[in-house]
């Protein structure tokens, strides 16, 4: 099964406000393994950044000006989501602004599967800490890179607090597939090469006179 692990940073909190995204990542998983497929791109929200948004991921409106907009990159972004299942930290946030982009350009709404990461943990963990930092703490994962809030950062640690919080340490064998490629094979030819030994007079005489004592001893 392929999956995406998906985080967005925007402009500010509510889409009521008119904030906008200024940066999606996606990093693509396949039988929890990460594939070399990723979608990341800054974003022009063609509006300032709040104060607060910008203590938290450091985009700049200069640097922002300068990047392509939304419209530009959404199709590209559609295929690359198409019929996978999304894993998202507080996945209510990040789809709020994603539908809200897409609604902007008159498209229909986000409606693959997804998992919401913050209710496993809330589910799995009640009355603790559950922010990405507090469960990259509890597995042990190395976040020392998230100094600012980064979408492709955000998502390479998600994808391995994921894993844990669904209890497979290891990724999974796709038993199936292997199942498959034997069952598209009309005929296994398995060919066995032994070395075939042959004992000399010798040790022919040894052994007879091994099994000649065996016998004595057992019978009389």
């Amino acid at each position: 099964m392929k999956e995406i692990v998906l985080d967005t940073e925007t402009t500010g909190i509510s889409v009521k406000d008119g904030h906008r995204i200024v940066e999606i990542g996606c990093i693509e998983l396949e039988n929890l393994v990460p594939t070399k497929n990723k979608f990341h791109f800054y974003l022009n929200p063609e509006r300032k950044v709040s104060e607060k948004a910008f203590k938290i991921h450091g985009y700049s409106d200069k640097f922002l000006s300068k990047q392509k907009k939304f419209n530009e990159i959404v199709d590209e972004f559609l295929e690359f989501i198409k019929d996978k299942r999304l894993i998202i930290h507080n996945a209510e946030f990040d789809l709020t602004h994603l539908n809200n982009e897409l609604k902007l350009l008159g498209s229909e709404k986000i409606d693959n599967e997804v998992i919401d990461t913050l209710v496993l943990a809330r589910d799995k963990f009640p009355g603790s800490q559950i922010s990405l930092d507090a469960l990259c703490k509890r597995f042990k994962i190395d976040n020392s890179r998230r100094v600012t809030h980064t979408a492709l950062i955000d998502c390479d640690l998600l994808a391995k607090v994921y894993i844990n919080l669904i209890d497979q340490k290891e990724p999974s064998l796709n038993f199936q597939a292997i199942n498959d490629q034997y069952e598209k094979t009309d005929e296994v030819i398995l060919n066995y090469y032994k070395k075939i030994v042959k004992p000399s007079e010798t040790e022919k005489k040894e052994h007879k006179e091994y099994l000649e004592k065996k016998l004595k001893k057992n019978y009389f």
